[in-house]
């Protein structure tokens, strides 16, 4: 059971991954046994276990319509659906659609986007752009209250805050790379930094010379603390998640995206770049600041000292805003259950 919500049922099956670095030629891929190809072959048995579950799961049910959402573990689930004749609603986040998402299309009645069309090519006949749903409460603050945030938080109301974080699991070289320059922030800034649980305790020690008025760790931060968190910046430096994305657009915050190259197909980059083109965020490449920290400083410094850059800044993000996703969305899920 979900303790959130007690009347959802959860149930799990059997899935696994196709491998594949976009880093990587082919040839390089294939030769690298161990960690690739037979990961690989033990997944597809998994897949076909899964996909074996769901049917049996499916046939007990006998649901109107799936939902998946992408990511490998939908990817049984909508083969079952394909083979019971389920009516198939998707959604894909990423500017880069993922491998699942790809699979699933052909067999999709509908498929919602988090970004304009014009990024996909699914099929425009049963393709919507509806944005990604986000918490209801994510919306622009004023600026009394962005002050009165930072003094709940522990920080100055006048001074300017930056918010540092790599996501849920934290970027070990964004962490790097703030601590090599963490005096020159901490001259221009305050700085709140979400390092992630693995590398927390070693930057920990470092937090120890400076007050909590000055620089703030957290190895995580649970949701509902992390609106507000976001919503006392001044600036926020941040991965390129689709999702985390769309919540800096819905609070209207000022932007630095140093996107993970690494990831498969590349698609924090392509994230990323959505926004750079619209101006509505700056992006840093994750090799340049690994070669110069300085220049988080330069650019955190340029961005802080030039209120109507970030007023620019602040409204081209909220332009990229969706606030009905959720409702838009679950309007494509109903209308495919008529089918």
């Amino acid at each position: 059971m979900n303790q959130q919500h007690p009347d959802v049922l959860v149930h799990t099956v059997v899935s696994g991954k196709f491998r594949r670095y976009h880093t990587l030629s082919f040839w390089r891929q294939l030769i690298n046994v161990r960690t690739i190809v037979i990961p690989n072959i033990i997944d597809a048995f998994k897949i076909s276990f899964g996909t074996a579950q769901s049917v049996y799961k499916l046939l007990r049910w006998k649901p109107d319509v799936i939902f998946a959402k992408g990511g490998f573990v939908c990817l049984p689930v909508g083969i079952a659906a394909r083979l019971l004749r389920i009516p198939l609603v998707i959604h894909d986040s990423d500017t880069h659609p993922g491998l699942t998402s790809r699979i699933l299309s052909r067999w999709a009645v509908s498929i919602g986007t988090g970004a304009p069309l014009e990024n996909y090519n699914y099929p425009k006949s049963k393709s919507y752009f509806v944005g990604i749903p986000v918490a209801t409460n994510l919306r622009p603050v004023t600026t009394s209250k962005q002050r009165e945030l930072k003094q709940e938080l522990g920080f100055s109301a006048e001074e300017p805050l930056v918010v540092v974080t790599g996501g849920g699991l934290g970027a070990k070289r964004i962490n790097d790379a703030t601590v090599a320059v963490l005096d020159d922030l901490l001259n221009i800034c305050a700085v709140f930094l979400v390092t992630g649980a693995h590398q927390y305790d070693e930057l920990k020690e470092v937090a120890k010379h400076y007050t909590k008025e000055e620089l703030r760790l957290q190895p995580h931060v649970p949701s509902n603390q992390f609106v507000k968190i976001l919503a006392a910046a001044d600036v926020v430096v941040s991965r390129a998640g689709a999702t985390t994305m769309l919540e800096l657009a819905a609070l209207a915050k000022p932007t630095i995206l140093i996107p993970n190259a690494r990831l498969t197909g590349g698609h924090q980059t392509k994230n990323a770049a959505m926004y750079e083109q619209g101006r509505a965020a700056v992006v840093l490449s994750e090799e340049e600041l690994i070669a110069s920290p300085r220049l988080l400083v330069d650019v955190l410094g340029s961005l802080l000292n030039n209120g109507k850059e970030r007023q620019r800044l602040t409204k081209a993000i909220h332009e990229f805003a969706t606030p009905h996703a959720a409702r838009d969305m679950a309007a494509l899920v109903v209308a495919a259950r008529k089918r």
